[in-house]
């Protein structure tokens, strides 16, 4: 038997993968027997301990035969024909010839996953509300494109294969216990440059259908519309859920939050964040290079193949998609459509809309300082930057830290504690006259006088990397004197 020294060792990295990824399948059952010959104890007394087992057996089942449910709401031709047409050209020009379904999810993300429909083998498409609204025809071309490329270069049996075993292996990382990381890491960060060489692949695949230009501008817009879904979206919904409501104009709210410039200046800085902490990765589980990466070693100066267009789709079932998306993400949110009154973001006063705020961070940032005002706790966590002590701290705001991996730790405790600080320091300039600098945004302040406009987190956030906190010192003295004054 003919095998070339690199399927061979492909293989071998498959059946590892899957084997580490396996081995709770193994030692569960024999930890069971053996507890069962050493206590002497009946196995019906051991039955309910099966029940991990049995749920742990079932997500395997689903990840290798990837014969789980089709995620999203269907979309037919007759209810959106601009979409369908789109999908079917990039179909056409990548060379994609298999039975593609085209679904819609809440999220910013898109994929293409195997699933069979009335017996038949085909593709689910699956493309994010918020792609469909803010992508220009051109841009979500590319995404279409990029998604049906990787049918291409993970065809043959041996390469699909690799991607489920790293999927069942990262599973077993993504939890507070990571027993198996020794044996996973290697594995995972052997097969990492294939995974990553296919997903430039399928972007260069995007380029020769929808250009240079479009390609490159999706895959940057796609990170900061995943960021502004993930953070203000997932803050709206977090306050709203805690009051009883549900935003029922959230995707208006979000693409209009998304047009205010200091919006897309904060969501900017969250997506480059979000890259650093993916670009630390300590067990190689992240599947996509980083995206200034994918722009660097996109082929240069080509041109779409069809005049795509400027603007985005016409999606003809708007309002039905959007309240859909809706009452699925109340799902997600445990805030369940039926017991929340609707509530229109949009048609909120200024301060009722920054009041959606509950102010958890402030209670953790006095409870953990163990200050009783807020001006000595933001003063008390600046001293802990100074001297040093400051991820204790962070520890304290948020324990699930200390089980994060180490070198993800540190940019997550400054995350933490830049959100609790600017919490902080935002009541008290407030209390000394300082007014909202707009809608949308609490961290963002202008000063009394109106002639300067300060992002706290920003400020704060600067002030944890460098390990310096004297310009938010400067600004909290000066809202004491402020309030000194007025007094």
């Amino acid at each position: 038997m003919d095998i070339q020294p690199k399927p061979l060792r492909e293989w071998l990295l498959i059946g590892a993968m899957l084997a580490v990824a396996g081995l709770p399948l193994v030692i569960v059952p024999l930890g069971l027997i053996l507890a069962s010959m050493l206590w002497d104890a009946p196995w019906p007394v051991l039955i309910p301990l099966l029940w991990p087992l049995g749920t742990v057996v079932a997500g395997a089942v689903g990840t290798v035969t990837g014969r789980d449910r089709i995620p999203g709401r269907a979309v037919r031709p007759k209810d959106e024909p601009e979409l369908c047409a789109l999908v079917r050209d990039v179909a056409e020009r990548a060379g994609f010839q298999e039975p593609l379904l085209v679904q819609v999810v809440p999220d910013a993300d898109a994929s293409l996953g195997r699933v069979r429909a009335g017996g038949v083998r085909a593709y689910a498409l699956v493309l994010g509300l918020p792609l469909l609204r803010a992508l220009t025809a051109a841009e979500l071309a590319s995404v279409i494109a990029h998604e049906l490329g990787h049918e291409r270069h993970i065809r043959d049996r041996r390469t699909h294969l690799l991607q489920l075993a790293r999927g069942a292996l990262t599973a077993r990382l993504d939890r507070r216990f990571r027993p198996l990381a020794p044996l996973a890491t290697p594995l995972l960060r052997a097969t990492q440059p294939q995974v990553w060489r296919a997903e430039t692949a399928a972007d260069a695949d995007a380029v020769r259908v929808a250009g240079t230009a479009a390609t490159a501008e999706a895959l940057r817009r796609s990170g900061m519309l995943h960021a502004a879904f993930e953070g203000l979206g997932g803050a709206w919904w977090a306050e709203c859920a805690e009051k009883d409501m549900y935003p029922e104009d959230f995707y208006d709210a979000l693409d209009t939050a998304l047009r205010d410039p200091l919006v897309a200046h904060h969501t900017a800085r969250a997506a480059a964040a979000d890259e650093e902490e993916a670009a630390l990765d300590p067990y190689a589980m992240e599947g996509h290079p980083p995206t200034a990466e994918r722009i660097a070693a996109l082929p240069a100066d080509v041109e779409a193949s069809s005049p795509y267009g400027d603007a985005p789709v016409v999606l003809r079932t708007a309002e039905s998609l959007e309240s859909w998306c809706v009452k699925e993400i109340a799902e997600v949110e445990d805030a369940a459509v039926d017991n929340c009154r609707p509530v229109r973001l949009l048609d909120l006063p200024d301060d009722e809309l920054h009041d959606l705020d509950d102010g958890m961070a402030r209670a953790l940032l006095l409870r953990a300082t163990g200050q009783e005002a807020l001006e000595q706790a933001v003063s008390a966590a600046l001293d802990s930057v100074a001297d040093g002590t400051w991820p204790r701290l962070a520890r304290r705001l948020e324990p699930g830290l200390r089980w994060m991996p180490a070198t993800v730790r540190p940019v997550t405790a400054r995350r933490v504690l830049a959100v609790a600080v600017t919490s902080g320091l935002e009541s008290v300039l407030r209390e000394a006259g300082w007014t909202y600098a707009g809608r949308w945004l609490n961290s963002v302040l202008t000063t009394p006088e109106g002639t300067v406009v300060v992002d706290l987190r920003e400020l704060v956030t600067d002030a944890l990397t460098d390990g310096e906190p004297a310009p938010v010192r400067d600004l909290l003295a000066t809202a004491g004197t402020r309030q000194e004054t007025a007094a």
